[in-house]
């Protein structure tokens, strides 16, 4: 049977689930800003491999962290309860991540607003409050956020860093992967939900694209725009899949003084093709599109693991996993070409051992830029290694701001 994503990497020392899918997501968790304890509370009442009993056990704490939120908040302690909302934040998210598993799959868009809810509370209680800003893009505007640095007067000039989310980060996790450590030394950092991206594809039913200067040149439109950003000291962290979003952008868009991809992609597609077998990889490539899709058919029909991360992959693209061929096509044009001699940004790309979804690729980016361009490995002998190094925050943090300052000093 045809499976998409798999994970390619060596299996971690200390493992609670047989499923990568299950390890991969405690992991994020426990890299998260919930508690070691509380997350290996809730994985001790998941059975390995029962994605309803994942989703209704997050789905549990993300609820009482949500009560704790509304008693902090009426009792005026405002601190705590900006801490118990973004802990239901990460949990709702975190029972979203196989949601599309489980049996439960048709609560997706409720606990997802319920998510939602929790970051936009968050907005509010922090210090300074954030802004809500709407960016024109095209005929529609994007939704996106802006937070003043903690020492920033109101209308003061600073640093700006940009957070370009991936393809299924929750927005509120942004402060972990790059805003917060923005904000600690005294810039202003901002994201935004893109096509395909949490409130543009629920609310919007705005879906992927590959051309994403369409859509990061708007984002810095608005932001040199302001009078409180340093037009000349921009720099933008690409999440996950943005580590081919963002260099594709960037051989349009010059602005930038600064870029980090954590990691590198140049062929998002890769991913998807790796386990196909050899037959369906050739029909592919001649177009036997009707071939193809009843091929998928049947490994759908006989594999629920496979229907299930097709469905929720397939979603933000906007295609019907029916029709795979089609979707499968789409995905292909996500892959960096010649524009890639245009890019003359400084850029810092991550490695880490283990890659899951694009081992190699951050080395092939690397290769292929001609300007200023470093690639900071991580290692499993750090505890480091994996997809966006979801064990290492601190380590993360530091090697990757230690570089971005170094250029917007």
């Amino acid at each position: 049977m045809p499976h998409i994503l798999p994970g390619h990497g060596a299996r971690p020392r200390l493992r609670h689930f047989s499923s990568d899918d299950f390890q991969f997501g405690l992991e994020i968790a426990l890299g998260s800003n919930l508690d070691p304890g509380e997350v290996l509370a809730v994985a001790a009442r998941v059975p390995d491999g029962d994605a309803d009993a994942w989703v209704r056990a997050w789905t549990d704490l993300a609820e009482d962290a949500a009560h704790d939120a509304s008693e902090a908040q009426d009792a005026g302690h405002r601190r705590s309860a900006r801490l118990h909302h973004h802990r239901a934040a990460t949990a709702y998210s975190t029972a979203l991540y196989l949601i599309a598993h489980s049996e439960l799959a048709d609560r997706a868009l409720e606990l997802w607003q319920e998510q939602k809810t929790a970051w936009e509370q968050m907005v509010d209680l922090s210090d300074p409050v954030g802004e809500r800003v709407a960016i024109p893009c095209e005929d529609t505007t994007l939704s996106a956020w802006f937070f003043r640095a903690p020492d920033a007067a109101p209308g003061e000039k600073r640093p700006l860093l940009v957070m370009n989310n991936g393809s299924d980060g929750a927005t509120s996790g942004m402060g972990g992967m790059g805003g917060d450590a923005a904000a600690a030394r005294g810039w202003h950092w901002m994201t935004f939900d893109g096509p395909g991206q949490q409130s543009a594809l629920f609310e919007q039913g705005l879906h992927f694209r590959h051309d994403w200067e369409a859509v990061l040149t708007p984002v810095v439109d608005a932001m040199v725009a302001r009078p409180d950003v340093d037009a000349d000291k921009l720099a933008v962290i690409g999440i996950s899949q943005a580590g081919y979003w963002v260099p594709r952008a960037l051989a349009f868009e010059h602005r930038f003084a600064a870029a980090v991809v954590d990691p590198g992609v140049t062929d998002v597609s890769a991913s998807w093709r790796h386990d196909l077998p050899s037959r369906m990889e050739k029909m592919l490539a001649t177009g036997e599109r009707e071939k193809f899709d009843k091929q998928m058919g049947y490994g759908m029909r006989f594999s629920h693991d496979l229907a299930g991360t097709l469905r929720f992959r397939a979603e933000p693209y906007g295609i019907d996993p029916a029709n795979a061929f089609d979707l499968y096509t789409e995905v292909a044009k996500y892959q960096l070409g010649d524009e890639v001699a245009q890019i003359d940004t400084p850029m810092l790309i991550t490695d880490p051992e283990h890659e899951q979804f694009w081992p190699g690729q951050p080395q092939q980016l690397y290769d292929r830029l001609t300007g200023e361009r470093e690639l900071l490995s991580f290692s499993a002998k750090e505890g480091a290694d994996r997809h966006c190094e979801p064990l290492a925050p601190a380590l993360r943090e530091a090697r990757i701001f230690d570089w971005l300052e170094d250029r917007l000093a």
